[in-house]
């Protein structure tokens, strides 16, 4: 006597596989938006930047290479060459200014400025560049981004997250700033590389850490030694496994399951969601004044992100 086995139709499947979609799509805010107060953590203690590029490389390669290897015969001997233009833009020159930003304001600052300004710089760069064209709605997004950036940035010489100084509050936006232009390129470039997104990051990984980790065990740039071991743990496991492993893999598997404006949209809420972090884990509560800011730049990027085209395929 044989038991039936009902196998669920195609419809009624659809709205597990939408939760389950914006299930990841949660995480990988989640955990994009925690890394800004992660890596202030350390920072402010035993950690520099120099470090946390290390660990975010070196480890994000060792835990990519198995998957990275088991595709690479397929790709293009061109795509090779353009992962060092990738590496040159979201390696350790894009690791390190944002983690310099960090230092020198606050995690929710940085989380407010770098995520949100990269769609406006990629938008504009875009438009000049390729030709192509932002539509309204875009336009109005990047408007909103720009009005909240800059509102946001006239009280960090005030917000007591720097020494103080003015020279301070501006090296803290180029870095930033410089940050996203960086992110931006890559943003462009990889979309023409012909690299699935794990394959673009595992390059990344892998010539940054060819080239970045010997000058930064040589040059005595490590201070590792000094941070106690569970801190060291814990960057490594957020740095080098959540931040370049399991969040790249649940977003691009969101995006397959709900859609690129869905899964957009969900993650135009990091600049929110890092500020809400940046208070209990480092006491970092921001004014009404940055509060507003904060909402008009993540209303901006939501606009910035949720293209038509994006939005019929969610």
């Amino acid at each position: 006597m044989h038991a039936s086995v009902e196998i669920p139709s195609p419809e009624a499947a659809l709205p597990q596989r939408r939760w389950l979609g914006f299930a990841l799509a949660f995480a990988a805010l989640i955990i994009w938006s925690g890394w800004f107060a992660v890596t202030r953590l350390s920072l402010t203690r035993e950690l520099g930047a120099y470090d946390i590029a290390a660990l975010r490389l070196g480890v994000g390669a060792l835990v990519l290479l198995p998957a990275f290897l088991r595709s690479a015969r397929g790709i293009p001997r061109a795509a090779w060459r353009e992962g060092v233009v990738l590496s040159a833009c979201w390696g350790a020159p894009f690791v390190l200014l944002l983690s310099w930003g960090i230092q020198l304001s606050s995690a929710a600052y940085a989380a407010a400025i770098t995520p949100s300004m990269m769609p406006v710089f990629a938008g504009v760069i875009g438009w000049a560049v390729l030709r192509d064209r932002p539509g309204r709605l875009r336009w109005t997004g990047f408007a909103m981004i720009s009005a909240g950036v800059a509102a946001l940035s006239s009280t960090l010489h005030t917000s007591g997250h720097t020494p103080g100084r003015p020279l301070d509050a501006w090296t803290a936006n180029a870095a930033l700033l410089g940050a996203a232009g960086l992110w931006a390129v890559y943003t462009l470039r990889v979309r023409r590389a012909g690299l699935t997104p794990l394959q673009a990051a595992a390059l990344v990984c892998l010539y940054s850490s060819a080239v970045y980790l010997p000058i930064y065990v040589l040059s005595g740039l490590s201070r590792l030694g000094r941070a106690p071991w569970p801190e060291v743990a814990l960057q490594a496991l957020y740095q080098g496994v959540l931040v370049s492993g399991v969040s790249i893999i649940a977003y691009n598997r969101a995006i397959a399951l709900i859609g690129p404006g869905a899964a957009a949209a969900v993650v135009s809420l990091v600049p929110v969601v890092a500020t809400a972090l940046a208070i209990p884990v480092l006491g970092e509560r921001p004014t009404a004044f940055a509060t507003v800011a904060v909402t008009a730049i993540a209303t901006g990027v939501l606009l910035a992100a949720w293209t038509p085209r994006a939005a019929s395929t969610a």
